[in-house]
């Protein structure tokens, strides 16, 4: 989707104005338009109103809205309301419900309770798709398509099961090949049929939905799961473009949601789009880390911020308002880290049912006089005023961490060493190390090209793909530094162990050899102690490290720290080692924030990496790029004012036209969007 072709950034939300008498909907078009809203997304739930029985289809009431948009100026996002099948079809077609881990056929009811290998539901959402595109291909509201809604969940029912073995011929072709990449010679579980292949849930391999007997099987479900899934949007896709080749088509993804391999949905969408929700006390750098992430599924592409809440969640414990200037504070933050839209759900509160206490735009008190409702449009203006300027920016970063979704399935599926080895927050660790330094930085795939960087971070890659070896050899030959750590270099893609020592193929290019890996429990630790100093880590410095501590030893790579206690002190922590013109850094245990810090710190200045203007504690920054112009976002995310430098930079707040150089005071919670000159 070329979104640089819009007058301005795209601004409004969900809208379910099916779900409300029509005498509300002219007030609620006056109130969109006065907080200067002009994208809805609507039809997202509306399958059993435009179907209400198998033969027979309404579109009149979707008609009245699509024409109501566009009369009061506001684009359609239409979605296909595939979501959630109609009550009819469950009580008709039982294959449509799902089964779930515990092998129980599910009832009518929720929603995403839908089998994705069921001939009903994709014979139904498919021809639904179909018949929207057809009769809306020409609406002058239609501007982008929304295929069904968060997909998620997984389904153990027989046409699954099914479905799962014909997806392991496909992969393994013969029998032979999938026992020996499952090691099933464990446990005494060689196939001599694929029909004695059951899926693993409860009644099979799994006790729980992270801890499995046979990893392999597993594995290979949970990529089934994530692809089954992905045929059930593709085929939504292709009836659609059907009719509209040029409207543009996506779906609403959930951030680091462990059950879909986002990188491999993004090939498939036209531009990503994803549903931020935090809570009032997650980090904002995790925040920051999930839009990078979702702009690195594309290749570094815009998205489009789909979803967040007003003011509060219904869902959480915990359901805390945003304070004022948050809701402002964290649009701009998603802006700054690649969006191309703002928007919310929802538009108008629902009356009943688990979303009532769910905020929106126009409250339950149905008027415009609202601390929330003057927020938004407040915004609303400000989008108006920086009109196309940022539309179709990119963020430039020298520095890509590496993420993985089958990386973290094999990781959190592995028996051992800890439980407490969670993928998304070592990453995070990494991330937020550079976060607090000022430093941007890209999310990449495990087949992405590195060429552009000169440090490439991969923390707990325990899997190597076929083909990773050469590329990051190849990227450190070239000058590049590279970075891995505890726990990487473990298996294959099949989680099949590679023998010969621990890191495996990266063996050669770390120059170690790890020879045990120690588990510490969560009130235990350990000491980095540097052997020579390393930027601001100077030597005999001491840190602590935990979580896991693999035992090394140097086979060639230059020894900068050492463990400080238990039997193993003494033995190799932090290690570099050259090849050709760069060098490979291994990180043996999980180091403290001062520490790594300090180390990523120095790295990025030997590469001439340095932080952007403007960072504080509790200020983030960030930069994009245009036509060759820079726009620089300082966002405080402290209640209270703060200065900041901008050191030798000088340019003018796109927000209110003013001049800017050297140190000013940043209000709490208020940003700058400073246009270089």
């Amino acid at each position: 989707m070329n979104t640089s072709k819009l007058p301005k950034m795209l601004y409004g939300g969900d809208y379910n104005p099916e779900q409300w008498d029509r005498s509300i909907w002219p007030e609620d078009m006056r109130m969109l338009r006065l907080a200067g809203m002009d994208i809805a997304t609507i039809n997202v739930f509306s399958w059993s109103l435009l179907q209400p029985s198998e033969d027979s289809y309404q579109f009149e009431t979707l008609d009245a809205i699509m024409d109501m948009l566009h009369e009061n100026g506001i684009y359609a996002c239409l979605a296909t309301s595939t979501g959630a099948h109609p009550a009819w079809m469950a009580h008709r077609y039982p294959d449509v419900l799902r089964t779930d881990f515990d092998n129980r056929r599910r009832k009518f009811g929720g929603r995403h309770n839908s089998c994705p290998n069921s001939p009903t539901y994709r014979k139904y959402s498919t021809r639904l798709a179909s018949k929207l595109a057809e009769r809306y291909k020409d609406h002058p509201a239609l501007l982008l398509w929304h295929v069904s809604n968060e997909y998620g969940g997984e389904c153990y029912c027989d046409h699954c099961a099914a479905a799962f073995r014909i997806w392991l011929q496909k992969k393994y072709v013969t029998l032979d090949k999938l026992n020996e990449q499952w090691n099933t010679r464990f446990w005494g579980h060689t196939f001599y049929d694929w029909e004695e292949i059951v899926l693993p849930n409860s009644l099979s391999e799994q006790w729980s939905s992270t801890s499995t007997c046979f990893q392999g099987i597993s594995l290979d479900y949970t990529r089934f799961n994530s692809d089954g899934l992905l045929d059930c949007y593709k085929l939504e896709y292709e009836a659609i473009k059907q009719y509209t080749p040029d409207v543009p088509v996506t779906t609403n993804l959930m951030g680091t949601y462990k059950p879909l391999d986002y990188f491999k949905w993004a090939k498939h969408m036209d531009i990503v789009s994803w549903d931020n929700y935090p809570s009032a006390d997650t980090p904002f750098s995790m925040t920051a880390m999930t839009h990078d992430l979702m702009r690195g599924i594309k290749g570094g592409a815009p998205f489009l911020l789909m979803e967040q809440t007003p003011s509060q969640q219904n869902w959480q414990d915990y359901n805390t308002l945003k304070r004022p200037g948050v809701m402002r504070l964290w649009s701009y933050q998603a802006v700054a880290h690649g969006a191309d839209s703002v928007m919310f759900f929802q538009l108008r509160r629902s009356v009943g049912a688990c979303e009532k206490y769910h905020g929106a735009l126009i409250e339950h008190v149905g008027h415009e006089h609202t601390r929330v409702f003057r927020e938004c449009a407040a915004l609303g203006d400000e989008l108006q005023q920086l009109g196309d300027q940022l539309l179709g920016s990119r963020l430039t970063s020298k520095i890509a961490i590496m993420y993985d979704w089958d990386n973290r399935w094999a990781i959190e599926y592995s028996s051992g060493p800890t439980i407490a080895l969670q993928y998304v927050d070592e990453i995070h660790k990494y991330y937020d190390a550079l976060y607090q330094q000022g430093i941007q930085v890209d999310i990449v795939s495990f087949e992405d090209d590195l060429s552009p960087y000169d440090v490439v971070l991969a923390p707990v890659m325990y899997m190597v793909k076929p083909g990773m070896k050469s590329r990051i050899e190849s990227f450190v030959q070239a000058g590049g530094s590279f970075v891995t750590t505890y726990f990487s270099g473990i298996v294959n893609e099949n989680d099949i162990v590679t023998l010969g020592g621990y890191p495996g193929e990266l063996r050669n290019l770390l120059g170690i050899w790890a020879e045990e890996i120690d588990a510490l429990f969560p009130d235990q630790s350990n000491r980095i102690i540097m052997k020579e100093s390393l930027g601001t880590l100077q030597a005999n410095a001491e840190f602590n490290c935990s979580l896991l501590c693999d035992l090394i030893h140097s086979e060639g790579a230059d020894v900068l720290a050492e463990y400080g206690d238990d039997f193993y002190a003494g033995m190799p922590v932090l290690t570099r080692n050259r090849f050709g013109s760069g060098e490979a850094w291994y990180l043996a245990s999980s180091p403290d924030a001062e520490f790594l810090q300090g180390f990523l710190r120095e790295l990025s200045a030997q590469h001439d990496i340095h932080p952007l203007p403007g960072k504080m504690p509790n200020v983030e920054v960030t930069r994009r790029d245009k036509d060759g112009r820079d726009y620089l976002f300082i966002m405080n995310h402290n209640a209270d004012s703060t200065m900041i430098d901008l050191g030798s930079n000088r340019g003018v707040n796109l927000l209110t036209g003013h001049s800017l150089s050297g140190q000013t005071e940043l209000a709490g919670r208020d940003l700058l969007i400073v246009e270089l000159i």
